[in-house]
């Protein structure tokens, strides 16, 4: 089992950053792969960014946010981080954080981030 718990969601204004984060607990070193979903008002979760957990951490970007948004691994293997800059309207949605371990998936409470002026 793994639990999962983010933070760092806000209001902000439109080319503002925000630093979303995550921390896991429970059976940790079984994760393969930690990353962010997202899921905007009336639409379906979609896939943000990922990174596994091998040496140098692979990672995978939406192409909506590409150029815009960094994914990378704490020091400690249990937290991940988003870092979102350049943000648009487009990219309010509750933000979840996500991770893999043994085939089961797993996904925090999610945190709220508003993009408006």
């Amino acid at each position: 089992q793994v639990q999962l718990v983010e933070s760092g969601g806000g209001l902000v204004q439109p080319g503002g950053s925000l630093r979303l984060s995550c921390v896991g607990s429970g059976s940790i070193s079984s994760i393969s792969v930690m990353g962010w979903y997202r899921q905007a008002p009336g639409k379906q979760r979609e896939l943000v960014a990922t990174v596994t957990s091998t040496s140098g951490g692979s990672t995978y970007y939406r192409d909506s946010v590409k150029g815009r948004f960094t994914i990378f691994r704490g020091n400690a293997k249990n937290t991940v981080y988003l870092q979102m800059n350049s943000l648009q309207p487009a990219d309010t949605a509750v933000y979840y954080c996500y991770a893999a371990a043994l085939g089961v998936d797993y996904w925090g409470q999610g945190t709220r981030v508003t993009v408006s002026s």
